[in-house]
């Protein structure tokens, strides 16, 4: 299982990454719950880098907050690709920042349905260049209880946000 000595080294290293190239970083969470918010501003100076957080856990939260349009939830769920990336791009808007990191997903113990199985969880990061946006989108499974899917979930989305490309200040 992933430990909080494990989490909050990535944060530490996160807000190190932001703060180096200027950017602020915005969350929008579902299945997560605010977990990653609470992993970055745990780190001592978040407040150069960090800018906000959304928990969007309702359908009804992720329209009112996000703008996420109902068509994409009716279509695709709120656990898709679709969703996860109009979470994302609706934060970055939303904040005026220039990184956003999305998540959406099945924790446990139940809400699994065929193909979308407890532990399937969709991320999104979205990055402001300039006047281009880039939005990448990921699935991941994650084995093991309703705690272990979220831990492992702030762990890969926390890596999202270090993996970003250098491309000079957005």
């Amino acid at each position: 299982m992933v430990t909080d000595c494990a989490l909050s080294a990535l944060a530490q290293a996160v807000g190190s990454r932001l703060l180096a190239a200027r950017w602020r970083l915005v969350t929008a969470e579902s299945c997560t719950a605010g977990w990653i918010a609470k992993a970055v501003t745990d780190v001592p100076g978040s407040s150069a880098w960090f800018d906000s957080g959304y928990v969007t856990y309702s359908n009804e939260a992720k329209m009112r907050d996000l703008g996420v349009r109902a068509a994409l939830l009716e279509a695709h769920g709120a656990v898709s690709e679709a969703v996860v990336r109009a979470m994302a791009e609706g934060a970055l808007r939303r904040a005026g920042v220039e990184v956003a990191i999305a998540t959406s997903g099945i924790a446990g113990p139940d809400g699994g349905v065929p193909g979308k199985p407890v532990g399937t969880v969709w991320f999104a990061r979205s990055v402001q260049h300039g006047t281009g946006l880039d939005t990448t989108a990921s699935v991941r499974h994650f084995p093991g209880d309703r705690e272990a899917v979220r831990r492992a979930s702030v762990q890969h989305a926390l890596q999202l946000i270090l993996d970003i490309p250098d491309r000079g200040a957005p």
